[in-house]
This record gives C-alpha cells, structure tokens and sequence, in this order.
C-alpha cells in the first residue's frame, strides 16, 4: 500500500495510474471527461496538476495541448513520444498570455495547492471568452478521501456546496456536476472485477458516496458590481474662508446688538 505522507510526488501518480486501480479510476473518470467536451477540434487545452491520463483522448483534436505540474509536485516528460508538451510551473503565476485557452482539465491540483483560490483566478485570467473548466475533486463524503492509499486520498476534500462557493468566488458558473468512483478504493481482484457494477448502480441511483466529483463551469466575463448605499458623514457648519475687516465689524456689531435685545 502507498501512502502519500507528504506530498503528492509525479512519481507515485504516475505510478497509481500504471496499477490496476489507477486503470479502473482513469476509465471511469475520464469516460464523463470525454462526454462533456466530444469534441475538441481547434481547441487550445491545458491540463493542469496531473492530467496526463486523461489528456491523450485530445491528442488527434486539439489545436494545441499543454500539461503543467505544480512545482512541488514535479514534473515528467509528457508525450511520451515526440517534442514534450509538460512543464513544471508556480499554479499562482501561469506561464500564458491573457485568453489564449479554450478548455482547462484540472485533476490533483485544486484539492492540493495551496492558494487555490490563486489557481482558479489564473485559469480565469488565461481561458477565453466562453472557456470551459473542468475540475476533479475529491468528495467529502466520499470513500476516497478517507483513506491514504491513492492520491484521492491526499489534500483537502470537498462538499458540493464548498466547490460551488469556490468557484462563484472567483467569478466561475457551474453547469454541470458529475460523479465517479463509487468503487471502493481498493485494488482487490473481486472490486476490480466488479467495479463496473458499482458505477452503473450508484450512478442510476445517484448514491451519496461517490470518491470524486467533477463539475464543469464557464469564466464569467463581468465582475459581479456591489451596489453600496453612500456613506453619509456628519458635516460641519460651513464658514467663509476668507472674511473682509467689514464683515468682521458688521458681525460683531450684530452680535453685540442681540446680546443688548436680549
């Protein structure tokens, strides 16, 4: 069993990917990725944190395709084959231009930096008008989170409500919710072998302990404007700045026959 004590290391998820359940789990995961963008022709991708399982899919469609890895995670060479298309990266200071992506896969990465509020406002900054994102999560509530032996298990999990929050912060509109891994987390023959079983029947009845959630969402193109009442501060009498020796003389004469009146 692996545990990931530490840190997520690019070693040990590219080698949960080559074990069975990694297989299993890429399968799974990677079939709702698929379904939510069928096609990809002409599209600028980016994956970011460890995505590369799920990217290969895009490889003949995809006008280019880039995979970044956070710096504390490192870094492989992605394709294997062929000029590498990786990069190891600060996830708060993405090395593009403004609007030069249309669709981000984010997997390993939200639940794991730690500023992801700084993660989700560079990929806002880099995707273009009408960019998509998609992001896989650990559930909360969900068997993966709870135990250490995948990288699922590592960082900080999620509720629904949490990730919707998050992504509303930082000027993101969800638009669909998908769930995946309702297996338990285990590589035993007999759960692999029946693994299928599990994912038909917890998503037909959409059972509440999916291992992780992915949630597609679009960048808003205005920021939200606050409407505030204005402030009202107590104002002093208003006095002339500048007073001539007349209008001195006129108003302590005035004073002088009040206080005689009086």
């Amino acid at each position: 069993m692996q545990h990931w004590a530490m840190a997520l290391d690019v070693v040990d998820l590219r080698g949960f990917y080559s074990a069975p359940l990694g297989k299993v789990a890429r399968r799974f995961i990677g079939r709702i990725v698929r379904n939510r963008w069928a096609n990809c022709i002409g599209h600028s991708l980016l994956g970011i944190g460890y995505a590369t399982p799920y990217l290969g899919v895009f490889r003949e469609e995809a006008m280019r395709l880039l995979a970044f890895m956070p710096a504390e995670q490192g870094v492989v060479n992605w394709p294997s084959a062929g000029p590498s298309a990786s990069a190891l990266v600060e996830t708060a200071m993405l090395p593009l231009p403004d609007a030069s992506i249309d669709r981000v896969l984010m997997v390993h990465a939200l639940e794991t930096v730690h500023e992801p509020r700084a993660l989700l406002s560079e990929v806002w900054r880099i995707l273009t008008p009408g960019g998509r994102l998609v992001a896989v999560v650990p559930s909360r509530r969900g068997l993966w989170a709870r135990v250490d032996s995948t990288p699922f298990g590592y960082g900080e999990p999620y509720s629904k409500s949490q990730l919707r929050e998050l992504l509303r912060e930082t000027l993101f509109s969800p638009i669909h919710w998908g769930e995946a891994l309702y297996m338990p987390p285990s590589g035993h023959r007999a759960i692999l072998s029946t693994a299928h079983i599990f994912e038909r029947i917890g998503a037909t009845l959409t059972l509440p302990f999916a291992g992780v959630y992915l949630v597609e969402a679009t960048k808003q193109l205005y920021r939200p404007v606050l409407l505030r009442k204005p402030a009202r501060a107590a104002l002093r009498p208003l006095r002339p700045a500048l007073v001539t020796h007349a209008g001195k003389a006129h108003e302590a004469q005035t004073s002088t026959d009040a206080e005689r009146v009086s």
